[in-house]
């Protein structure tokens, strides 16, 4: 059931991604041309202001979530009821706590937007506020999907969601050229499907609507608060290593140099989110693994993770590090490329944070929470401090090279550790020798690809997609020569020969005709 429901939520997500993917192109397209490279800094800056607002939200909604696999599970409606309404209260007031917030920067403005003739900031920055605080009114609801395995629905409605708003958006920019028409037109849609969501919920799962009665037991409110404090300070701490990178760039180089960093980031984390749809969905079925069977099964299937994992993210890191330049010269031009190294940072950054991914999984789902609830805050803080030195010596590629020193330095020491001693309860060396092999026989077929790749040029978005599609053959091809007779290989390839026979067998059940007896 648990691979049932992973296959059907990644496949929807991966159908979601795709469709994002052409839309967000079109759209940054038609920005650009429209408003020009100032306006899109000023765009992914306020998102990065309103990401820092949300660390209100500080783990609560997570702590509350991991709360629910059990009873979700053991189907205990009067347990859930009583978390969904703790869940409830907690985002109305963190709704409230983002609000006074989000207003009280609106002072500041003129400093923290640096060398910018935009008009309307305050009223553009009020807008990006209500759109960031209004889904927390409804957010609670729409969780409980994940929870049961069932956000393929999540995802299907963001899909018809996210076409509507970028059409729409799209023809606002096209006509208009109004940027704030742009953004309360996103808002709105914004409110839309977070409303359309919640009754989605409210039908299917019509308990959550019983009135509750009674307060939770003390042992699970204990966890809860024990977890979110601990949350509070990793979110923090996370948001300053990974959250910060816009307002660095803004305070210490230009707005400019935000709005050509935003384009690296939107090609770097659509590959990303391509992977987390895969990983998100496996991440609820994973929850559900961790809170019912052995550590033996556990562990053999984080195994299965972590091939998958370097698989995934070293494929893309390659196509990347391959494509993104010559794709930006041929997309906008070559006055958007950016010198000094960044894309080589970017991708280790890129690399290093996907193979944290499967153990990460784990500790989370684990509710590992309390134990390196200081490790972000370390992280941060060695982020920042080099950050701040290096900008000043080599420019924009010293805020990320912070970013890649405190990763190596603190998380990926620490989250092995504790997962392996609390939960896989083995030998940490097996980790890191494993990461060692994978990396070796990733930074081996980057070179390789590299070499190949160099002998047909990028002129043509035609060449482009040779490359790409030489970069893919190469990698695959490598991996499973290398990989082939271990035994996660063995049991991904049955599980992709699995689902081929299913949709097979499916079609040719569709396609018999029928026969009247």
């Amino acid at each position: 059931m648990r691979t049932k429901s992973s296959i059907i939520n990644i496949a929807a997500g991966l159908g979601n991604q795709i469709i994002i993917t052409v839309l967000s192109f079109i759209s940054r397209t038609v920005f650009i041309n429209s408003l020009g490279i100032e306006y899109l800094g000023v765009n992914a800056l306020f998102i990065n202001i309103l990401g820092m607002l949300s660390l209100a939200e500080a783990g609560i909604g997570s702590s509350i979530v991991y709360s629910l696999y059990k009873p979700v599970a053991e189907n205990d409606q009067e347990k859930i009821n009583k978390l969904m309404r703790l869940y409830k209260r907690a985002y109305l007031v963190i709704a409230l706590v983002v609000t006074l917030l989000g207003l009280s920067l609106l002072p500041f403005l003129d400093t923290i937007v640096k060398d910018s003739d935009i008009p309307n900031l305050a009223l553009i920055y009020v807008i990006f506020l209500v759109n960031t605080v209004v889904p927390y009114l409804f957010t609670y609801k729409s969780s409980f999907l994940n929870v049961s395995q069932k956000g393929y629905i999540v995802t299907l409605v963001f899909t018809l969601s996210s076409i509507l708003s970028t059409s729409l958006k799209i023809g606002i920019l096209y006509y208009t050229e109004d940027y704030i028409l742009f953004l309360i037109a996103d808002c709105l849609i914004t409110i839309c499907t977070s409303i359309y969501l919640v009754t989605i919920v409210n039908r299917k799962y019509p308990f959550l609507k019983h009135k509750v009665i009674g307060k939770l037991d003390d042992e699970t409110k204990g966890g809860i608060i024990k977890n979110v404090k601990a949350i509070v300070i990793q979110n923090v701490g996370g948001y300053l290593v990974l959250g910060t990178e816009n307002i660095l760039i803004s305070s210490f180089v230009s707005i400019v140099a935000v709005g050509l960093y935003s384009n690296y980031k939107m090609l770097i984390d659509i590959g990303r989110t391509f992977i987390n749809q895969v990983f998100n969905n496996l991440y609820h079925s994973i929850g559900n693994l961790v809170s019912v069977e052995s550590k033996e099964k556990i562990y053999s299937i984080y195994k299965v993770m972590l091939l998958f994992s370097f698989w995934l993210y070293s494929l893309l890191t390659i196509l990347l590090y391959v494509l993104i330049e010559p794709f930006i010269k041929l997309w906008i031009g070559p006055e958007y490329l950016m010198t000094g190294g960044v894309l080589i940072v970017l991708m280790l950054l890129f690399y290093e944070r996907g193979m944290r991914n499967s153990i990460s999984t784990v500790k989370t789902t684990a509710g590992i929470f309390h134990e390196d609830r200081y490790a972000p805050l370390v992280q941060a803080a060695v982020s920042l401090g080099i950050s701040i030195v290096l900008v000043h010596q080599i420019g924009i590629t010293g805020i990320f090279l912070g970013s890649l020193i405190s990763a190596i330095v603190v998380p990926f020491w620490v989250t092995p550790y504790l997962v392996y001693k609390k939960v896989f309860q083995k030998p940490l060396f097996d980790h890191f020798r494993q990461i060692a092999l994978y990396t070796l026989v990733g930074f081996g077929t980057l070179y390789l690809t590299h070499y190949l790749c160099g002998f047909l040029p990028a002129a043509s978005f035609v060449q482009l997609i040779g490359k790409g599609v030489i970069a893919l053959l190469v990698v695959n091809l490598v991996y499973v020569i290398v990989f082939h007779r271990t035994a996660e290989f063995v049991y991904l390839w049955g599980v992709a020969k699995s689902m081929v026979g299913k949709l097979m067998k499916r079609n040719k059940n569709n396609q018999e005709p029928e026969v009247d007896v």
